[in-house]
C-alpha cells in the first residue's frame, strides 16, 4: 500500500495487522479524483482511520489538517509511524471510540470526513454502521458545505436515515463509496 499523489505520492505505508480491509489504492484513486480541488485547504477527519490512508492521502495533496480516530491502539501507533514517514504535516492521531469522540466536538469543524466503519457482514457491524449514519454528531461535525464520503459493502444496502443525502455513489467490486451531503432539517 502507498500513498498514490502530491508531496508523499508512491511513499509506502504500513497497515496494522488486525485490519483485514485496508483502502485499496484503486479505491483511493478514484475516491480523490473525485473529489479533486476539493481536499486543497481542507479540515480532513479520518474515522475508523486504520492506517490512515484516507487521512494522509488528503493532507500530501494539500489538505490543512486530518484528525486520524482509531480505537485500536496498535492501528494509532501505525498512523503516527505513516504520518511521519510521508512526512505530512497537520496530522493529529486521537486513540478514542468514534462515538465518543463525534460526542465532544464543536460543530460545523470538518470539511471532508471520511468513514471507513466495519462492513456490515454482522449484525453488530450493521448496526454499527446505522449508528455512525444516525449519529447528531457526525452530521453537526461538517462544515455547511462539508461532503461524508463513507466506505461500505457494496451488496448491503445502507441504513435509512434522516441525517444524510446521496450526492454521488461509485462501487468498487465489493466496496462502495458514497458522498453524502447533510440533508436540511
Amino acid at each position: 500500500m502507498r500513498i498514490i499523489a502530491g508531496s508523499a505520492g508512491s511513499i509506502p505505508i504500513q497497515v496494522p495487522r488486525s485490519l483485514t480491509r485496508p483502502t485499496t489504492d484503486r479505491v483511493r484513486e478514484s475516491l480523490f479524483a473525485v473529489l479533486g480541488d476539493l481536499v486543497a485547504e481542507a479540515r480532513i477527519l479520518d474515522l475508523f482511520a486504520g492506517s490512515g490512508s484516507l487521512g494522509i492521502e488528503a493532507l500530501s495533496r494539500g489538505a490543512a489538517s486530518a484528525d486520524f480516530v482509531e480505537s485500536n491502539a496498535a492501528a494509532c501507533t501505525v498512523i503516527q509511524k505513516n504520518l511521519e514517514k510521508a512526512r505530512v504535516k497537520g496530522g493529529r492521531v486521537h486513540r478514542r471510540d468514534v462515538f465518543a469522540f463525534l460526542g465532544s466536538l464543536p460543530a460545523a469543524r470538518y470539511d471532508l470526513v471520511f468513514a471507513d466503519p466495519p462492513y456490515a457482514r454482522s449484525e453488530a457491524e450493521q448496526e454499527c454502521l446505522e449508528k455512525l449514519l444516525n449519529s447528531p454528531g457526525l452530521r453537526d461535525s461538517l462544515a455547511p458545505d462539508g461532503l461524508l464520503i463513507l466506505e461500505s459493502l457494496s451488496s448491503a444496502p445502507l441504513p435509512e436515515t434522516s441525517l444524510w443525502s446521496s450526492r454521488d455513489e461509485r462501487v468498487y467490486g465489493t466496496t462502495r463509496v458514497s458522498f453524502l451531503v447533510t440533508r436540511d432539517p
